[in-house]
């Protein structure tokens, strides 16, 4: 018993050695080379502001022009005239609803292409051509089909997310090793047990990948969609504050576009080492 507790006494101390040499590291990998990294931003911002003045805010006076957006994100004060909070949430039905649609159709796709050398002769030549085309390329011909803006927006977003899922779906799926499948077959394992048991498992961590890139395009794209087909968005957003010369809300969009592309990448990592209960690799 004795013995015992004094195991757990070393651990404890051990532990919070550990700790105390692990926080300066914490800090200055967390928080202050980051906060260096935002602070040279804002440096060049204010530099570039101060010999642009009259067009361009500085920092203090964007957010202090921007404090209503800030603090009353969700207002509605009429037709049109809806808080930023409220034109976010309808870029990202528009980016989550042609997302999920996408990856429902690129995922299986994918599986097919990895899995027969016949589809791939077949579809590779099609994602080929097709996968340089710039997203926007596409919005005229979703127009011409759906005749309103925002099932267009949505197309668009599905196009673009095609192309990376079943790419790097198909990758996993190839990459799968030979033995693994010789040995299913020895064992005459059913052909779609060994797609769930063998080949989905193993793609997983491409799968996710690709999901990951056709995510972050296409939060990327909604931005421009918007901006051409207007309506309520954070596209729209940007180019009518451009247009009214606001460029301190044009800034504050900017930075609720990256936070908000930032915390989809997040969220789809955390799905994926939910999914595959594998840490992803941080270098």
């Amino acid at each position: 018993m004795i013995f015992q507790l004094n195991l757990a006494a070393i651990a404890a101390i051990a532990s919070q050695a550990a700790w105390k040499k692990a926080k300066p590291v914490i800090a200055r990998d967390v928080f202050f080379l980051p906060a260096l990294g935002f602070l040279g931003i804002i440096v060049l911002w204010w530099v570039v502001a101060l010999a642009n003045h009259e067009l361009m805010p500085t920092p203090p006076e964007a957010l202090v022009a921007n404090l209503d957006y800030i603090f009353n994100p969700f207002y509605e004060r009429g037709p049109g005239n809806l808080g930023i909070g409220w034109l976010l949430i309808a870029s990202l039905r528009r980016v989550l609803i042609g997302f999920v649609l996408g990856a429902v159709v690129a995922i299986p796709l994918g599986f097919l292409i990895g899995m027969s050398k016949s589809a791939m002769l077949a579809l590779n030549p099609v994602i080929q051509i097709f996968k340089p085309v710039s997203p926007l390329a596409w919005l005229p011909i979703s127009l011409s089909i759906f005749h309103l803006a925002d099932p267009s927006a949505i197309f668009v977003i599905f196009i673009t997310s095609l192309w990376p899922t079943i790419i790097n779906t198909a990758l996993g799926v190839s990459s799968v090793p030979q033995d693994y499948l010789d040995v299913a077959r020895v064992l005459e394992i059913p052909r779609w047990r060994r797609i769930t048991k063998i080949i989905w498992p193993a793609s997983l961590p491409y799968i996710f990948t690709g999901l990951r890139i056709s995510l972050g395009i296409a939060w990327l794209v909604i931005v421009a969609v918007e901006m051409l087909t207007g309506g309520i968005g954070i596209g729209f957003f940007v180019w009518d504050e451009w247009s009214r010369l606001n460029l301190s809300s044009v800034f504050l969009a900017v930075l609720v576009i990256g936070i908000t592309g930032l915390i989809l990448d997040y969220a789809v990592g955390k799905l994926q080492e939910l999914v595959t209960r594998r840490p992803i690799a941080s270098k």
